[in-house]
């Protein structure tokens, strides 16, 4: 797993909040109703991240939250039902990612407990995400798809 080491502006957005266990249910959640409240307000076509609000390793699953998030512009409203957020900025640890959905909690953890130390690098406290490109497209027969993964460091 080649990781680097990045420094990522602020970025604003605009969030929908998933509570529950992860897994099979985001791809849903992303499927069922990220995706149609983006192109019924324009917002298709944009970056868009994945914010895990806790760690499914250490909260009940029905506890869990995770925020589907999209870019907007500076003085942008959020579209009900979404929230505005900021995405911070600093210095991160990168890996790329492509897979199938179900392999990405497992790129997640050695990512993050056998990686991350590998390359001499400590997390900080923020919150970890999921990056996708604008022109973001799943593969329709098997469900692949590639992202980047963030964990914030000092």
């Amino acid at each position: 797993m080649k990781v680097r080491a990045v420094e990522i502006e602020p970025a604003r957005v605009a969030y929908l909040r998933h509570t529950g266990p992860f897994g099979p249910a985001l791809g849903e959640f992303w499927r069922d109703v990220v995706g149609p409240w983006m192109q019924a307000n324009g917002l298709a076509q944009r970056v868009t991240y994945g914010v895990a609000m806790d760690d499914p390793g250490i909260t009940p699953p029905e506890k869990c939250r995770y925020d589907a998030c999209v870019e907007i512009g500076h003085d942008d409203p959020a579209p009900p039902p979404a929230a505005l957020a900021t995405i911070p900025g600093g210095r991160y640890a990168v890996v790329d990612y492509y897979g199938a959905p179900s392999g990405i909690g497992e790129v997640w953890q050695a990512f993050y407990s056998e990686a991350l130390p590998a390359a001499g690098l400590a997390s900080r406290p923020g919150p970890c995400f999921e990056r996708y490109a604008a022109d973001f497209r799943a593969d329709p027969q098997s469900g692949e798809f590639a992202c980047e993964l963030f964990i914030p460091i000092d």
